[in-house]
């Protein structure tokens, strides 16, 4: 039997180093016993061994381990459900869960390779908050979002969350309380902040009412991390009674159109997006940037564009937190903050 060629078992180590630096040693285990145990012997082994596409890039270690949370949290594998948390690591007990979940449901676990990991990461509303109040503070004007990659849209209703922020607290109109720890110059936490309108769109969209898209976001969020899950279901319930829902279509065609007439009047349109943009094609991130470039060339002072971003960039281990606004549009480094909105590094441009 043929064990993973060296460029995929170098992804999943990569991952698993990343898991353990952003806290999921379980998660980080995992990765490392797949890295090891997985072959030519299941389908599950083969279409990893043989994954044509760029393994890290398509987060081929995090869509292996999606497929086996989501199996676990389904019980068919009862040996598999017991392995995981609470339960500790133990490779050995998992390593046999492993193989019990081959023979029983190689298929299924195959199959869910087929999606990119979807989180729709709560947390990183903590991130994004902040980069809306720099926008409310000097604009003074409500603001309509649209959001690029929403998923299920979590994130769209960002403003009714409560926040414990260490430097301050922010009440919310929801149940849902985002957890993010603040330092260097933040803004001011009790900014004035207005949505008056939100829509977001993705090329494969989440209801947050449909259970089966539920179980699909749940399975992404690492097994050893249960407030990343509380806060997350504690959102999905908000966002299932929302009167908003993501769209599904091309990121580039959704921005274009949404943009052509944009901006408005009396309000402060916003684009923005999180761990989304190294997962777009070149020729539809130049259209996006096209779009925006023709919209704020339209923007006024009674009319502003901001765009806001919390990507990866060459600085290993965080997000850059930019923003730009026009009219103006100079790029700010606003600050970095973690994958999963565990805390903000708010620098000067804040």
């Amino acid at each position: 039997m043929a064990a993973l060629v060296d460029a995929i078992r170098a992804a999943f180590l990569r991952q698993a180093d990343a898991c353990r630096r952003l806290g999921s040693s379980f998660n980080a285990d995992l990765c490392m016993l797949l890295s090891e145990r997985l072959d030519d012997a299941s389908a599950f082994g083969r279409r990893i061994g043989s994954w044509e596409g760029d393994p890290r890039a398509d987060a081929l270690a995090l869509r292996a381990a999606g497929a086996l949370h989501a199996l676990a949290r389904t019980r068919r594998v009862p040996a598999l459900t017991n392995a995981y948390p609470p339960a500790a690591f133990d490779a050995a007990r998992l390593g046999d869960a492993l193989a019990q979940a081959l023979a029983r449901e190689d298929a299924f676990l195959a199959g869910y390779l087929d999606s990119a990991p979807q989180t729709n990461e709560v947390k990183r509303s903590g991130a994004i908050l902040g980069a809306l109040l720099v926008v409310a503070r000097e604009t003074g004007l409500p603001l309509s979002l649209l959001e690029i990659g929403a998923s299920a849209g979590l994130n769209l209703g960002l403003e009714r969350y409560g926040y414990a922020l260490d430097v301050g607290t922010r009440e919310g109109a929801s149940p849902v309380l985002v957890r993010c720890a603040w330092r260097g110059a933040h803004p001011d936490p009790a900014t004035p902040l207005a949505v008056i309108d939100r829509a977001g769109c993705d090329r494969n969209p989440l209801d947050p009412g449909d259970p089966a898209d539920r179980e699909r976001l749940f399975s992404y969020i690492w097994p050893d991390q249960p407030e990343r899950l509380e806060t997350t279901a504690s959102a999905l319930a908000v966002a299932a009674a929302a009167s908003w829902r993501v769209a599904r279509a091309d990121a580039a065609d959704w921005i274009e159109a949404r943009l052509a007439s944009a901006p408005w009047a009396g309000v402060t349109t916003v684009v923005f997006h999180t761990i989304v943009w190294q997962y777009l094609p070149a020729p539809v991130k130049a259209r996006i940037e096209a779009a925006l470039a023709d919209a704020a060339g339209r923007a006024r002072a009674d009319a502003p564009l901001a765009h806001v971003a919390m990507e990866a960039d060459d600085t290993p281990g965080s997000a850059a937190l930019t923003l730009r606004l026009w009219p103006g549009g100079e790029m700010r480094a606003l600050g970095r903050a973690d994958f999963h909105g565990r805390w903000v590094e708010w620098g000067r441009d804040a």
